[in-house]
């Protein structure tokens, strides 16, 4: 079964790394950098990938399709139908 990572989640996370890479842009501070160590890690994994730059690729694509949509869709295991995600 393929496990599609919640559109908001996905969303929230592209907006931190986007918010603390303008923050390092700014101003580096330590803190801030370990946060953005933390939102890169976090993206990778939820989106599959080993690279941020493929992470946010990812979840680039997996947003349009989603806005393209208007949801996900997956089986929901009983009866192999399509649930709303």
């Amino acid at each position: 079964m393929l496990v599609v990572p919640d559109p908001k989640v996905v969303r929230g996370l592209l907006t931190r790394y986007a918010s603390l890479q303008i923050a390092l842009a700014e101003k580096e501070a330590r803190e801030r950098a370990r946060e953005l160590e933390d939102v890169s890690y976090t993206l990778c994994i939820t989106m599959g990938t080993r690279d941020v730059h493929e992470a946010i690729a990812a979840a680039d694509t997996l947003l349009v399709a989603v806005t393209r949509r208007g949801s996900v869709q997956e089986p929901d295991g009983e009866d192999g139908l399509p649930v709303r995600v």
